[in-house]
């Protein structure tokens, strides 16, 4: 039997953080033995927000590559490409955008979140309105089964749905309605106790050094109520301590709480240990990073053979929904 396709990617609005790691990275490569998988740098999606400055985009797109492949996606099992080198993405979202309701965009619940959230940029575009529906040509045009997402993000899958349901009760069946890959994504929060984010500009990033990490651990905000080495404290409300939950083992966790807790260590103490797992983690990236970064020609073929097949596949269903649609002769 054929396997199920599955479809992801990742903006490349800026360098990919541990977040990103954690949340997407480590995913995609878990399934990609099970699953006919397509991961794509969405770099049109960057530009909803950052369309009026585009300098770095060429260095973030080479930036999110380097990470997959270093995070150990492997271009001989998953597809990697780049979403603009297909531009049968931009011709389907053309198409569905003749039959969407304007109001299904308004309602997907990021739409006046984001708008509420950035202000130093105007987001009062189509692009940004329109880019749940490029999202769905992203999925449909590779006529996707599933997409990796966290429970918070099934809301956002749904209007993919609607759209293929809708195309294909106006013009036969084309699309398959695609299902979530549900995927429990452990939150990563950021070195001043927020979600990590570009935004905030609170992240360790995959390309940082092992001193930029450590220095970033070290400086991070811990328990308020810890102002003395002998001041007792909770866990809870220290933002490392939330790294921890992530990065370290039950064992660790447990002692660095119960020092917390006590005053037993101190905050200096506790952010060792996670300095510790950290580097376990990142120096292997790190490592394949430098590599891949080493090998530019190794990186263009890697993006434009991805993307030949990847475009071999979005010309087919093109092909279809053309046809479907009365659109070829």
């Amino acid at each position: 039997m054929s396997k199920k396709i599955v479809l992801s990617g990742i903006q490349p609005s800026g360098k990919l953080h541990i977040g990103n790691l954690i949340g997407a990275l480590q995913n995609w490569v878990r399934i990609q033995d099970d699953y006919e998988c397509n991961y794509f740098i969405a770099d049109w999606h960057a530009l909803t927000s950052q369309y009026a400055d585009t300098s770095e985009l060429k260095e973030y797109v080479k930036d999110v590559l380097v990470n997959c492949l270093a995070a150990g996606l492997d271009p001989e099992k998953s597809t990697i490409f780049q979403q603009s080198r297909i531009p049968e993405h931009a011709e389907l979202h053309t198409l569905l955008s003749m039959m969407t309701p304007l109001g299904w965009l308004e309602r997907v619940p990021s739409y006046k979140e984001k708008q509420l959230e950035v202000k130093d940029k105007d987001l009062n575009t189509y692009g940004f309105l329109g880019y749940p529906l490029l999202q769905s040509a992203d999925i449909m045009i590779y006529r996707a089964h599933l997409v990796p997402v966290g429970v918070d993000q099934l809301p956002h899958l749904e209007i993919t749905r609607e759209v293929a349901r809708r195309f294909n009760n106006f013009y036969g069946e084309v699309f398959p309605e695609c299902d979530g890959l549900l995927t429990k994504f452990p939150k990563v929060v950021g070195t001043d106790g927020r979600k990590m984010s570009k935004t905030y500009g609170n992240c360790i990033f995959l390309s940082d050094s092992s001193k930029e990490m450590e220095q970033k651990v070290r400086t991070m905000t811990t328990d308020p109520q810890r102002i003395k080495r002998t001041d007792k404290g909770d866990p809870e409300l220290s933002p490392v301590f939330q790294l921890h939950k992530v990065f370290s083992s039950k064992e660790e966790q447990d002692e660095v709480a119960e020092g917390c807790r006590t005053a037993g260590i101190g905050c200096i103490d506790c952010k060792k240990v996670l300095i510790k797992n950290l580097l376990t983690l990142l120096e292997p990236i790190w490592e394949k990073r430098e590599s891949f970064l080493n090998k530019p020609d190794l990186l263009e073929d890697i993006i434009s053979a991805g993307s030949n097949k990847a475009r071999e596949k979005a010309i087919a269903t093109m092909e279809l929904a053309r046809q479907a649609m009365g659109l070829k002769n």
